[in-house]
Formats: structure tokens, sequence, C-alpha cells
């Protein structure tokens, strides 16, 4: 996947979403999902969509996360920060907005915490959590989350 060709009219297409056909947890599709979205690739369901749980129906309709996927900027994101198996990645969305993804590759869960410098971003922004809906506020020094195993925070910050 490359962020420097990705734009309206060609994208990364990193090939249909396997959300709900099995062989990983909730939190693993809801990684899954995260990363589409912040490569701006096309979100193609790839599970047999009558039989889906609610829990998978409630991560492939994130309307939030598709948001970010859908933002008509079109630039992919890029992975700015890692620390082991912890990483940031930061997509610009219209607007002046930033998408920005905290992964968590490892076997337990983390507490991940990136200032706004490491992030390319000038704070102090306000913060949405994209996969709890909720509205987290003014954030002076960067993004803190606690992420689980094989898990992603998502937030979209503007100013």
């Amino acid at each position: 996947m490359n962020s420097l060709y990705a734009a309206p009219g060609h994208w990364n297409d990193p090939d249909m979403l396997e959300i709900g056909n099995g062989g990983m947890t909730s939190t693993e599709y809801r990684s899954h999902m995260s990363l589409w979205a912040m490569l701006a690739a096309p979100l193609i369901a790839g599970n047999d969509i009558r039989s889906m749980t609610p829990e998978i129906q409630d991560i492939l309709l994130n309307r939030d996360v598709i948001a970010v996927d859908q933002d008509k900027l079109g630039q992919a994101a890029v992975r700015l920060w890692q620390d082991a198996d912890k990483e940031a990645w930061v997509r610009p969305l219209e607007n002046g907005a930033y998408a920005i993804a905290l992964f968590n590759r490892g076997t337990a869960d983390a507490e991940i915490s990136v200032p706004w410098e490491t992030l390319k971003i000038k704070g102090p922004m306000t913060v949405r959590d994209l996969w709890a809906h909720e509205d987290l506020g003014h954030k002076t020094e960067g993004l803190s989350a606690r992420v689980p195993a094989h898990c992603v925070a998502m937030f979209r910050v503007a100013r």
C-alpha cells in the first residue's frame, strides 16, 4: 500500500473485508475495518450478509469509521510512530481534520500514548472516539488509550 498515490480516482485495494468470515476475534475484525478505512480502501464486504451477527453488523456499519474511509480528501494514512508492537497511523481528512489509529499488534493489552508533535499535528485538538461514538473533549498533549491485544483505538481529531 502506498500513501503517496492514494487519492480520488486511484485507491489502495487490499482486497475484500474478511469481517464475519471466522478466524478472527471481534477486536481483530475491528482492527481489520479500521485499517481499511485508514488506507482509504474500497469497503467490499466478503461475508454472507444474510447470516451476520449484530456484532459483525455493528463493525461493518460503523458510520464514524465509514466516514473516514469515504473522506473526500482521499489520502491514505501513514504510520508515523512505532514502538515494538504499538503503532500510530495518521490520515489527513477534509477541512484540516485527521483520523488517527493506535494499533496494538501485541498479545497483551497496552497503554499507547503519542504526543501531537510525534503525529505531526499542532494541538490542542478536539477528539472523538470512533468505535465508542464518544466525544472526548479537548486534548492538549496528544492521544492516549488503553488498547486490547490485536485491537485498535481510532479517533477523529479537529480544531
